[in-house]
């Protein structure tokens, strides 16, 4: 089953510059980074030739030329065919086997710019940070790519006309309580099923949550059988035990002693980095967050951490239909680490797919008065606190201190109630004195949709 991903959009814009650079698509393994390059070889009507160099590393021979055009006359001999600029793409597959061709692709955008070329690989960023690899920058363009957006698992379920109700809804318009029941019915199938995309396709087809739980361990135990190629050997008994921890500790600050008591905590930080650095996690970092950018501020020994995706979440996490999707509405145990889960995948996708995935939150470790807001983000020129609330309830004293503290008149709240937009004035303890700001919250189902409901400050 061919799955509809709205990455697609951004590839052909990429096509059509009359000058591109090579683009290089980074991401975990089987987050469909092969499938999605097939798909835009075939919206753009082009032959693609497929170049699998973890299956044929003697392919790397082709470039030991550096002259692009040589290069492709050799491959079209060896392809017999045509590989003609205009009707053909280039797809250099697990090209971290071979990071050497990497290099040449340098020559491809100086030289012959209007010949089409992706890259792709599941473990590169280990090849990128090796310091005797010297990146063709300015050369070429990173793409990163993650699991599959809410949006395009509704699509993959059939509910286009859905997916154009939520791109079109407005806080202002009265949502049909049964519309929004059914929304929340269908987060939670995603927060169980996940964008995984063998998982999705396979649900669409047969709706059959054993199976899907079936594949969502196999995906788990390749992650697993992948950690003999980070180039820590030693640490794969640590790693396994990260990787089998992080899924129950999404939400909390780490500490080292939480994931292994026996392992010095550099050796547990150099692990958690290369979970990262396989896009396996996403370290959500602390910033101070007195400005912009937010990245500028981090303090990097202070961190949270979600997992790739949130249907291996629940697969790690040993959750069924039963326990989410047959239970009563946000009664299980595991429900607030899983609504943080979803959020921070979901803010990660609001992001330019050109840009690396960075996420932060905020934590003030004052004994008298802790706090603590889930995720902190930069929209165009505004720094905007966001709470997460796994029901419809919930205090947001840490949102107030935030608020007060870094005096922000605008904040989100996710949750499972309706949408609403609220322009408060909150009376602090202690004789804090007040605070006015406003606050737009907003059910799960709305987060992709965050950047263009913020207008509502201007609407209302």
């Amino acid at each position: 089953m061919k799955l509809y991903r709205s990455e697609l959009n951004t590839l052909i814009k990429w096509m059509q510059k009359p000058q591109r650079k090579p683009l290089v698509i980074r991401g975990a393994r089987q987050v469909g980074k092969s499938t999605l390059v097939s798909q835009l070889a075939h919206v753009t009507n082009r032959f693609c030739l497929v170049l699998n160099f973890e299956r044929n590393p003697e392919l790397k021979d082709f470039f030991t030329d550096k002259d692009p055009k040589k290069i492709i006359e050799n491959l079209s001999i060896y392809s017999k065919k045509n590989l003609d600029p205009n009707i053909t793409l280039l797809f250099l597959d697990e090209i971290q086997a071979v990071p050497q061709v990497l290099e040449i692709l340098r020559y491809f955008y100086e030289e012959y710019p209007e010949f089409p070329v992706v890259a792709a690989g599941s473990l590169l960023d280990f090849v990128l940070e090796k310091p005797e690899f010297s990146i063709p920058v300015g050369r070429i363009e990173y793409f990163y790519m993650g699991p599959l957006a809410f949006e395009d698992f509704l699509i993959a379920l059939g509910e286009k006309s859905l997916v154009k109700w939520i791109k079109s809804v407005s806080v202002k318009d009265t949502i049909p309580p049964p519309i929004h029941q059914q929304c929340i019915d269908l987060i939670k199938q995603f927060w169980l099923i996940g964008g995984m995309p063998e998982v999705v396709a396979h649900f669409a087809k047969y709706r059959d949550f054993q199976e899907i739980d079936n594949i969502k361990q196999n995906i788990l135990q390749t992650y697993r059988d992948d950690f003999h190629k980070y180039g820590r050997i030693k640490q794969i008994p640590l790693l396994r035990q990260i990787f089998n921890t992080i899924p129950r500790l999404v939400g909390q600050k780490i500490k080292y002693s939480n994931i292994d008591l026996h392992s010095k905590s550099t050796q547990v930080r150099d692990g958690l980095e290369a979970l990262n650095l396989a896009g396996i996690i996403h370290l959500v970092m602390h910033t101070k967050a007195n400005g912009i950018p937010l990245g500028a501020q981090v303090d990097p020994r202070v961190f949270k951490a979600i997992f790739l995706d949130i249907g291996l979440q629940c697969a790690a996490l040993g959750l069924n239909q039963l326990d989410i999707i047959k239970g009563p509405d946000w009664a299980w145990i595991n429900r607030g680490s899983l609504a943080e889960q979803f959020v921070g995948q979901s803010l990660l996708k609001l992001a330019s797919s050109y840009h690396p995935p960075h996420i932060f939150y905020w934590m003030r470790e004052n004994a008298q008065a802790k706090a603590e807001v889930d995720y902190v983000i930069q929209i165009q020129n505004q720094i905007i606190p966001v709470e997460v609330k796994a029901g419809k309830t919930g205090t947001l004293k840490s949102l107030h201190y935030f608020i007060r503290e870094k005096e922000r008149p605008f904040a989100v709240r996710f949750n499972a109630d309706m949408p609403s937009y609220l322009q408060t004035t909150v009376k602090l303890t202690n004789n804090e004195g007040s605070i006015s700001y406003g606050l737009l919250s907003l059910p799960f189902y709305l987060a992709e949709q965050l950047e263009r409901l913020i207008k509502v400050k201007e609407e209302l």
